[in-house]
């Protein structure tokens, strides 16, 4: 239990220095300029995909079916990731 409450807040603090790198780019230079909603999207997207990694390794037992679920969720975050920021696929979800 205690080795589970350890990722859980390794997984919260990872994606807070995550977060500190736009926000000190922001104090460098003017072609960073993230907002406030900006830093909500991105805290959420990693969140969701460390937590959801953290289910997947606490329920999956078989080592193959855990490593391709992680591998699919991490794909799903890119992709996203990257949709959301320079409209890769030209979806109406990236505000094209």
């Amino acid at each position: 239990m205690l080795t589970q409450n350890k990722r859980l807040i390794t997984i919260m603090l990872s994606v807070g220095l995550l977060l500190l790198i736009p926000l000190i780019g922001m104090q460098f230079s003017n072609d960073v300029n993230w907002t406030v909603s900006d830093f909500l999207v991105a805290g959420g997207l990693l969140l969701g995909a460390g937590l959801t990694i953290e289910i997947v390794i606490r329920t999956i037992k078989k080592k193959q079916t855990r490593i391709l679920l992680i591998l699919i969720i991490a794909a799903i975050l890119l992709l996203t990731w990257a949709e959301l920021a320079v409209g890769v696929f030209g979806t109406p979800f990236a505000g094209s």
